[in-house]
């Protein structure tokens, strides 16, 4: 399994909007066999940082999803919501992989 972890600097003054994107891409993710952990926003502390989780069960099926995502008109629209409302100022994206006994 191959965990990503997004941090993202996003723009308070369209926390909806990015929300809204939030949510698109739970759906989406699901829909192309992640599973999404969900995004965490800010509630106390930092304002403008919030998370995001989201699993595959290989890298393979990774890559492939990116592929996938690429062309897909609902995938498209989450990405033109946040470069049209720039809800996102920046992002950083790992791999991490689950530690097990």
């Amino acid at each position: 399994m191959v965990t990503i972890h997004l941090k993202y600097e996003i723009d308070t003054e369209r926390l909806e909007e990015f929300e809204e994107y939030g949510r698109r891409w739970i759906r989406l993710v699901d829909r192309f066999g992640g599973t999404h952990h969900g995004f965490f926003l800010p509630s106390e502390g930092d304002s403008d940082i919030a998370y995001a989780l989201f699993s595959f069960p290989t890298l393979a099926a990774y890559e492939q999803y990116r592929l996938d995502s690429a062309t897909d008109p609902e995938c498209r629209a989450a990405y033109e919501l946040a470069r049209e409302t720039r809800c996102i100022k920046r992002y950083e994206r790992r791999f991490l992989r689950p530690l097990q006994p």
